[in-house]
């Protein structure tokens, strides 16, 4: 009996001590118990007693929503009607006929076509209206109801009404695999300089730039390469090493990753032998370019292995991991911070801490400062600073207005439809900016400046104040002045506005890889990079 009590009192110490070393724990398990079950119940008494019928389904997926949001913003739900969403992230690949559409003033238009795919082939083109898809017309739906009709099981076919110049005409298409080319354009700026874009880091994206790599050494006779990331979101954080390992040594430590699960911390090295481990190399980032942009971006200049030109990039350096769930839905969820050769990590804002519900960017003075390999500084918390900053690019009232009121996309339309296509990019010649003119000014949009709006602004003050009266005479002289004129202003800005319609001409003419060697030609970012290469790439390094 008393082996027995004894026996009881060990266990029972033994269960203490297991509670009070994981007490933390234990009551973390009884919270997430206990708010299951107030959800389960209020879910429950919502559907039953709601005066109103609802939607169990679209109830939840709210609710599940709103809980993700409260987090940051990469960790999302994919119920199984998404599931082709989240598998496109990771592969770049999908069923359906290769466009993508977008509503103007209630139509849905389609606003680019991808080469070689069924769309293009049926000869569909940008400015072709969808009336309906299988009969189902479309201003009864909901956008994600159409991306549903255009997506499905490759092979299986749909048909599409659609309306060009007031002309309605019917095709039917078959669904096939559209996978988004990684690297749309690869080719030569000079005799010596190679360039290669990159849009996505999904599964193929290390191969295509290999490839690519390859190409312009043995075949082109590169000696420098220019790698654009310049808008790309990232994606495959082992593809961002793989590229990585194309211009460094096997062995070498790219980025790491910190979370709370052990398990799931890891250090990526590369993993083969370098192809091109001492040629010139420059990278180029902009606002746009994130999370396994800036892996590259980030680790190339903190191992002193490539100058970075461009503008300070997104600053995303969180991992997420997907998770399988019931019912054939999945979870993208964050799971770590990652962090680049010289330590530091690159997250710009804390969505742990949060003011009335806003995201703060990580406070200056929290922000700690590292050394590349050769000792040059560089910092955490901000993305990636360029080594060579670029100015900002930015667009008039008049170009924006061209765009906003698509004035320049139905322009363009017409005009490669109703224009012979030259053998090459290289050949192409616009020369009808006074056409353009007449088109722009016929379509009386609606067009400000900025100048303009603050005039009007300073009037209402003046009135307010009562200073119009006697300053009307001086006022109205300026207005006047500062008045838009669309004919004069096409003029003032033709510089910038006619190496952009000159692009998306080409880019009708010779699809997405034209646009971008048609753009090169004039690109800022290209020609600092040359200059760069040809006077203190070496400088910059050391």
């Amino acid at each position: 009996m008393r082996k027995l009590t004894n026996r009881f009192y060990i266990n029972m110490l033994g269960l203490l001590l297991l509670v009070s070393l994981s007490s933390a724990a234990f009551i973390k398990y009884f919270e997430v118990s206990k708010n299951l079950e107030v959800f389960t119940t209020l879910y429950k008494e919502l559907n039953l007693y709601y005066v109103d019928e609802t939607n169990p389904g679209e109830l939840m997926k709210t609710g599940i929503d709103a809980m993700l949001e409260s987090l940051d913003p990469y960790t999302v739900y994919y119920p199984e009607s998404r599931i082709e969403e989240a598998r496109f992230m990771q592969t770049g690949q999908y069923g359906g006929i290769g466009i993508n559409v977008e509503s103007i003033d209630d139509k849905i238009i389609i606003n680019d076509v991808l080469q070689g795919f069924p769309a293009a082939s049926e000869g569909l083109k940008p400015g072709d209206e969808i009336i309906s898809i299988d009969g189902q017309l479309l201003k009864q739906l909901k956008p994600d109801q159409l991306d549903g009709l255009l997506k499905g099981n490759v092979g299986t076919s749909l048909t599409i009404d659609y309306r060009r110049a007031n002309e309605q005409k019917e095709v039917l298409l078959t669904r096939a695999q559209i996978k988004i080319n990684e690297v749309p354009y690869f080719g030569m700026i000079n005799e010596t300089d190679g360039y290669i874009k990159l849009n996505s880091f999904t599964k193929t994206s290390s191969m295509s730039v290999r490839s690519a790599l390859m190409s312009l050494k043995s075949k082109s006779g590169a000696q420098r390469i220019v790698l654009d990331l310049r808008g790309n979101g990232g994606g495959l954080l082992k593809e961002a090493v793989n590229i990585v390992g194309l211009f460094v040594d096997k062995g070498e430590r790219v980025v790491s990753t910190r979370g709370k699960v052990d398990s799931w911390n890891k250090v990526y090295e590369t993993k083969a032998a370098p192809i091109a481990p001492d040629m010139p190399l420059i990278v180029l980032i902009d606002e746009n370019s994130a999370s396994a942009s800036e892996i590259v971006s980030g680790a190339l200049q903190d191992l002193d292995r490539a100058v970075v030109i461009g503008r300070q990039s997104f600053g995303k350096g969180l991992v997420q991991r997907t998770k399988d769930l019931v019912y054939n839905s999945r979870m993208k969820l964050t799971i770590a911070k990652y962090y680049i050769p010289s330590g530091r990590c690159i997250q710009r804002l804390d969505y742990s801490n949060k003011e009335d519900g806003k995201v703060m960017a990580i406070a200056d003075s929290l922000i700690k400062p590292f050394e590349t390999r050769k000792g040059r500084p560089v910092f955490d918390g901000r993305g990636v600073d360029p080594d060579v900053l670029m100015e900002k690019l930015g667009e008039s009232e008049l170009l924006k207005s061209l765009k906003t009121n698509y004035v320049l996309f139905d322009y363009v339309n017409d005009y490669a439809t109703n224009s012979q296509k030259p053998d090459t990019v290289i050949n192409f010649k616009y020369e009808d900016y006074d056409g353009f003119k007449v088109c722009a000014i016929s379509a009386n949009f609606d067009y400000s400046t900025a100048s303009y709006k603050k005039m009007m602004e300073l009037i209402e003050v003046t009135k307010k104040e009562n200073y119009f009266t006697e300053t009307q005479n001086e006022i109205v002289t300026l207005t006047n002045g500062l008045a838009p004129n669309i004919s004069v202003d096409l003029d003032r800005y033709k510089f910038e506005i006619l190496p952009i319609l000159e692009k998306e001409i080409v880019k009708r003419l010779f699809f997405e890889k034209g646009g971008i060697q048609y753009g090169l030609l004039h690109d800022p970012y290209i020609a600092e990079s040359v200059k760069t290469f040809n006077s203190n790439y070496s400088s910059i390094l050391q």
